[in-house]
């Protein structure tokens, strides 16, 4: 019950059932109310038929009431009184009156005498005027009042519609004229048609039921192989299998694709974090091991102590730590913050601070500019110093960082006249632990985090770092942050 398969199948059999209910239903009202009209109808006809025969003044005995059975004739006087009957009536229920008995009227089979007809010009007009019974010799043309009641004719009972009909005698005795219709007919279409859809709607609904299943499985079937392999993914910890794509462009598809992108971009993560974890391992234990020499001689014979560089190697611990918390922070989602930088005082400041670099640095910043950016006042400037740093130990005799407006943005541009970086390893010096001249020492070299951690600053206050050539022959750093919306 918990699969999505059987949740889909039973949504989909209950929405199908409660169709299909609401379907039937409407079906069986619009029947029955389609076959009510027709029996109306047939009452209505009947009944007119008799209350014709009545207006043209013929005798009680002699009306001709066709299709008794089908169709039951009851007709009452002005009082309610029966006078009319069908022959093999012998109850009613649902008419006027549910006497079935004729009682004996005095005007019963007579017609009108040639002098009676004026006599009763008033009383015809009275008739008229009032506009509630049909005139001499008419019948109404009103439409008949409908009721359901039931007969028993010749000893059988059944369900009725009786129309209603008054008519008015030449003699001016007005009577109601109820003829039924049988309701027989209605009840047996409507109860057939009940009965297939009680027997066709659970089967129509094993069929929905199955049906879903099994196109529910079948679509399925590509997200349980993509479960599977990221089970053995996840237990043989190979973040170099990919599970498969099915061949359909459907949902399915994209998230298989999207998994895969995810597994790829995971697995460089966790080869990234590998090496950076060797590589660290490595940098870290030149320095360390290098101090440990040292503080052993000393230990041994504390003459040949190195102090200076002891305290090198330290500083140079030191920077490296500082180096890999801070990748480590950065690699953690670490916020940059929204403080507001003004990167020409910023530069300013930075290059005042380098009073013992081996080439004075040229600052080039427009008077009265405002170079405002949004960040962390700490890591951009880190940034600036790391590029300074790498101009100090590439450039052969000048140094010069600038700051412009570049659109919609702040640019700071460090330049040197050193050998500069070659086009196609322009994207590779801001890998970690990359130096370009594997010849260099160490200590002159640097550990090859400077670059990386500017890039990675830059890219997270929304902005970029790239390299190309200087105007003075040298590498050419152009940092761009955007400012302040």
């Amino acid at each position: 019950m918990r699969s999505v398969r059987a949740r889909a199948a039973i949504g989909a059999t209950l929405v199908v059932a409660v169709a299909l209910v609401a379907a039937g239903l409407a079906v069986l009202l619009v029947l029955r109310a389609n076959l009510i009209d027709q029996a109306d109808l047939q009452a209505e006809v009947a009944a007119r038929e008799v209350a014709g025969q009545l207006a043209t003044g013929t005798p009680y005995d002699e009306l001709e009431l066709d299709d008794e059975e089908d169709h039951p004739v009851q007709v009452t006087d002005e009082e309610g009184r029966v006078v009319i009957v069908s022959k093999d009536l012998r109850a009613v229920t649902g008419t006027g009156t549910s006497g079935v008995t004729p009682v004996p009227s005095a005007s019963a089979g007579a017609s009108p005498s040639p002098g009676e007809g004026d006599g009763d010009d008033d009383d015809s007009a009275d008739d008229d005027e009032d506009g509630s019974r049909p005139g001499r010799g008419e019948v109404s043309s009103d439409d008949p009042d409908f009721s359901d009641g039931a007969a028993t004719v010749d000893g059988t009972t059944a369900d009725y519609r009786f129309a209603a009909v008054e008519a008015t005698t030449p003699d001016g005795v007005t009577l109601t004229v109820y003829a039924g219709a049988p309701l027989a007919a209605e009840q047996e279409a409507v109860n057939t048609v009940r009965g297939a859809m009680l027997t066709g709607l659970p089967l129509l609904l094993v069929v929905v039921a199955g049906v879903t299943w099994l196109v529910t499985r079948r679509a399925l079937r590509p997200v349980e192989g993509i479960r599977r392999e990221m089970a053995a993914i996840t237990a043989s910890e190979d973040l170099a299998r990919r599970v498969p794509e099915p061949g359909s462009r459907d949902e399915i598809a994209a998230l298989a694709r999207t998994t895969n992108e995810t597994l790829t971009v995971l697995e460089a993560s966790v080869e990234r974090q590998r090496r950076f974890v060797a590589d660290a391992s490595h940098e870290l234990r030149s320095p360390i091991a290098s101090l440990r020499t040292q503080l052993e001689v000393a230990e041994a014979h504390p003459e040949l102590l190195d102090l200076p560089g002891a305290v090198a190697d330290t500083v140079r611990l030191q920077v490296l730590a500082a180096d890999l918390l801070l990748l480590a922070r950065l690699d953690a989602g670490e916020k940059p913050g929204s403080a507001t930088v003004e990167l020409g005082a910023l530069v300013r400041e930075e290059v005042s601070q380098r009073t013992g670099d081996r080439i004075a640095v040229s600052v080039e910043v427009p008077q009265g500019g405002a170079f405002e950016v949004n960040g962390s006042r700490g890591q951009l400037s880190r940034v600036i110093g790391n590029l300074l740093d790498n101009a100090q130990r590439h450039a052969e005799g000048s140094v010069a960082v600038s700051v412009a407006a570049d659109g919609r943005g702040v640019r700071v541009e460090v330049r040197d006249d050193g050998a500069g970086v070659p086009e196609d390893e322009r994207e590779r010096i801001f890998e970690r632990f990359v130096r370009l001249d594997d010849a260099r020492s160490r200590d002159d070299g640097g550990a090859g985090l400077g670059l990386a951690i500017a890039r990675d600053v830059a890219s997270r206050h929304g902005g970029t770092l790239t390299v190309d050539r200087a105007a003075e022959g040298g590498a050419a750093f152009r940092l761009w942050l955007p400012r302040p919306a």
